[in-house]
């Protein structure tokens, strides 16, 4: 990999959690330091405050274990994924920015939540989650199950817009179930992960 140092023979290395996606860090690396990395799989930066090569980890134990690392388009940046051994932030928090590193899934995790808000503030005149919910689990499931019928419907049929559709209305009261169980999709994850070992 071909990586253009600055003149303090240094490049800047963004640290991404590789499941989550998080971005834990900003560090900088100089030739040895990503030499380092490679060789021992744990992230290794060039300190500009201590003036030497500084492993993340080598005081608390927190390592920063490496997935992978990509250049940048100019070749004058690194993206390194890890799997972190805990916090990242010297202050002790999951990053430096002082945010939590959990997985999310991007609409699906908003979803969720106005599901659970809905479910919360239980205004069954404006809100069809709400009112869902208020007739019960066995209604939400039954629910479930007459969207998974017509999503089979359309799979059959031509009309992709119509499968789409009804495939969402499937995703949606499925959501809803998993939270009337008192469960989310990090359930699921767990269930899934579990199997692909």
């Amino acid at each position: 990999m071909t990586i253009k140092y600055d003149n303090d023979g240094l490049v800047p290395a963004i640290i991404q959690d590789a499941i989550s996606k998080t971005v834990l860090m900003l560090g900088y690396m100089n030739a040895e330091a990503y030499e380092k990395t490679l060789e021992t799989q744990k992230v290794t930066f060039y300190s500009r405050s201590k003036k030497r090569l500084w492993t993340k980890g080598e005081e608390s134990g927190n390592f920063l274990n490496l997935v992978s690392i990509k250049n940048d388009c100019d070749n004058d940046t690194l993206l390194i994924q890890v799997n972190p051994q805990g916090p990242t932030c010297h202050k002790g928090t999951d990053n430096c920015w002082g945010e939590k590193n959990i997985s999310t899934y991007g609409f699906f995790s908003t979803l969720e939540n106005v599901i659970k808000e809905r479910v919360e503030n239980k205004d069954t005149n404006t809100s069809y989650v709400a009112s869902l919910f208020e007739k019960g689990i066995n209604k939400v499931a039954q629910k479930v199950g007459e969207e998974a019928v017509e999503t089979v419907i359309e799979a059959m049929d031509n009309n992709d817009e119509l499968f789409l559709y009804e495939s969402a209305d499937l995703l949606f009261h499925y959501l809803m179930l998993l939270q009337a169980k008192g469960f989310t999709l990090k359930d699921i994850e767990k269930e899934l992960k579990g199997r692909h070992k």
